[in-house]
């Protein structure tokens, strides 16, 4: 029995292990990889610390960080949850720490030792680990699967799962290639964006604000609707970063905003205060202090890179306070808690992947099989599921290709 894994990222690795820790003797395992090694994209998430998974056990909660697909991933993060990926983690032999953000890595702090895990796994149960084997085609003969490489040699399986991930970080071999070979059987693709990136903006004074942090914002945009979250963020040097970035950026993936005109970006340094309170708050300092320039009250409100760009956009120069007009006090107010930034693009972050990918009607949510093509199986970034950043991505990837590789080994018990 023949079984075939095009894609050693997440998924492809931990179905290869799953299927080889619980398959017989006559079983063929062949991990097929284009790349010259193993896990090259799971290596580089978290920086090249490998954000393993989420410290959060309840998993209700985790299933909500997933834009896309959190129904279809119920019985797979049931059955494979972030708490079981960290016990089997710990128990290949790779210590584990959550940090206070509930990130999981590794205690040594290295993507490596993750690769050099399942590498080990492999070699102990004979799995044929095929690199450099970029495959140019695939098709169905019979009840057979027959896989072409690109430098001609062909190889034929009993069962084939693609994990070839998204199109996302091209470099480490994400380059989409499973969906032209998923619609030749016949299966659908949806709509594909970046998510969890970071936002570019047309202002020439970004630099300016680069390296300003903030532990709680509420950042909000327009599209086809509103999507808004709170949560850190950073300003670069040519946007924003951050944790609540790329929640954003997730929740709304498949908006276009770069290519209009009039989309931007709303900020909202105090989302836990009304405007009226803000103004308030804002009255009261410049009636005890009537001497002194407003910017330095507007700086007790934000750092003073913010407060000096603010109080340019309003035009209040070096004014004292009791000289600040009603109209200049709602203008900072505005500022505070609707500061508008126009969006020109996006950029990739720490663990840049792809929303949208195979339709999830077309896949069994209990086996990862294909129900248009009888043992074909799909797990990972390949597929319509995608999350928040801080280890959902990896925690989607591990889950489903364990149950892909727990549904064969099923079948050829």
């Amino acid at each position: 029995m023949k079984i075939g894994i095009i894609g050693a990222g997440a998924a492809g690795m931990i179905a290869a292990a799953t299927i080889a820790e619980n398959s017989n003797v006559n079983t063929e395992i062949f991990l097929i990889e284009k790349n010259d090694g193993i896990g090259k994209k799971v290596e580089i998430t978290g920086g090249g610390r490998c954000n393993v998974t989420t410290g959060f056990h309840d998993i209700k909660e985790v299933l909500k960080k997933y834009p896309r697909g959190e129904n279809f991933l119920k019985f797979a993060m049931y059955n494979f949850s972030a708490d079981d990926v960290f016990k089997w983690i710990v128990a290949h032999g790779v210590p584990l720490k959550i940090e206070e953000d509930m990130r999981v890595f590794p205690k040594s702090n290295n993507g490596k030792d993750i690769t050099k895990l399942f590498n080990k796994v492999f070699e102990e149960n004979k799995v044929n680990v095929l690199l450099k084997h970029n495959v140019s085609d695939v098709q169905k003969k019979d009840d057979k699967f027959s896989v072409k490489f690109s430098y001609g040699q062909n190889m034929v399986f009993d069962f084939l799962i693609f994990t070839t991930g998204g199109n996302a970080y091209s470099h480490t071999g994400s380059t989409g290639d499973g969906y032209n070979f998923a619609k030749s059987f016949g299966h659908r693709i949806t709509d594909l964006s970046p998510s969890l990136h970071a936002f570019t903006f047309a202002e020439k004074r970004m630099p300016l604000l680069a390296g300003i942090s903030f532990k709680n914002v509420n950042l909000r945009i327009k599209g086809e609707k509103t999507y808004d979250f709170n949560g850190p963020f950073v300003f670069t040097h040519r946007g924003i970063s951050g944790p609540a970035v790329f929640a954003l950026s997730s929740m709304a993936a498949h908006e276009k905003f770069e290519t209009k005109s009039d989309s931007h970006l709303f900020i909202d340094f105090y989302p836990d205060k009304k405007y009226e309170d803000v103004l308030s708050e804002l009255n009261l300092s410049i009636s005890e202090n009537p001497k002194k320039e407003f910017i330095n009250i507007v700086r007790t409100f934000v750092p003073k890179a913010l407060a000096e760009i603010m109080c340019e956009d309003i035009e209040v120069g070096k004014k004292k306070c009791s000289e600040v007009s009603k109209k200049d006090m709602n203008k900072i107010t505005e500022l505070l808690k609707n500061m508008r930034f126009k969006i020109s693009g996006k950029s990739p972050g720490d663990e840049f992947v792809t929303a949208g990918g195979v339709d999830l009607h077309d896949i069994d949510s209990k086996t990862m099989e294909s129900k248009i093509c009888p043992n074909l199986y799909f797990a990972g970034e390949i597929l319509d599921i995608d999350g928040f950043t801080g280890g959902f991505n990896l925690q989607s990837a591990w889950s489903t290709g364990r149950l892909a590789g727990e549904s064969i080994s099923k079948k050829i018990a």
